[in-house]
């Protein structure tokens, strides 16, 4: 899942950073309204985490402000406005999910899970294909029930083109989910991540597992 934070506050946004950050997301941050627009406009993520009381400009503005411009991006406003009318007022712009502060983390991760899971269509955190299960709660990938040892790149390219089965992912769209905006990539890196990860399937018999449209990018085929 790559992520961007919108808040003001310093010590929360370090703090959801560094918490996401070592469950394994890719995460960008800002703690200014125009400047978080801009990576929103700019960048493709699978959920937004936005303040309404920002500098430069509110959350209520992004958020209508990235509707206007057909950018349907998953959007989880997490604020200290609590009264039913922001609810109601953040909802109808185009949020969809709203969490008050003060928040417990497990839930709000549990929120953006299930907002992945619509965004793919799938109704459990498992995915299977063929031998193979992602856990996308656990972050942890199987094969008949022996567990593959992966680094978080190789989990994170593993459970991005099982998200999105029979589906050519682009070198381009996957380094732009994986890292960071501020990660300098190459595809040359990304090919070594697949190769390695490659080589661990082959080790459990699933060798053709990730397939390569030469030019275009990767995909796994569920038949």
């Amino acid at each position: 899942m790559k992520l961007l934070i919108i808040e003001d506050s310093s010590r929360l946004r370090n703090s959801l950073t560094e918490g996401f950050t070592r469950l394994g997301y890719s995460v960008d941050s800002s703690g200014d309204g125009k400047e978080g627009l801009s990576f929103a406009m700019i960048n493709d993520y699978d959920v937004i985490i936005l303040d309404l009381m920002l500098p430069t400009m509110d959350g209520i503005s992004i958020l209508k402000s990235l509707r206007r411009a057909y950018i349907n991006t998953y959007v989880l406003i997490l604020s200290a406005k609590d009264q039913i009318e922001d609810r109601v007022a953040g909802l109808n712009s185009g949020a969809d999910d709203y969490l008050i502060k003060p928040f417990s983390f497990d839930e709000l991760r549990a929120r953006l899970l299930t907002l992945t899971r619509r965004k793919h269509n799938i109704s459990t955190p498992l995915i299977n294909v063929d031998s193979l299960t992602v856990d996308t709660v656990m972050r942890k990938a199987s094969v008949d029930n022996l567990m593959l040892n992966l680094t978080p790149i190789e989990y994170l390219i593993l459970e991005y083109l099982a998200l999105n089965l029979n589906r050519v992912i682009t070198y381009d769209s996957m380094i732009n989910q994986i890292y960071t905006s501020e990660d300098d990539v190459s595809k040359n890196t990304l090919e070594a991540h697949v190769s390695s990860l490659r080589k661990k399937l082959n080790v459990l018999k699933l060798s053709n597992l990730i397939k390569t449209k030469r030019g275009f990018g990767y995909y796994i085929e569920r038949k």
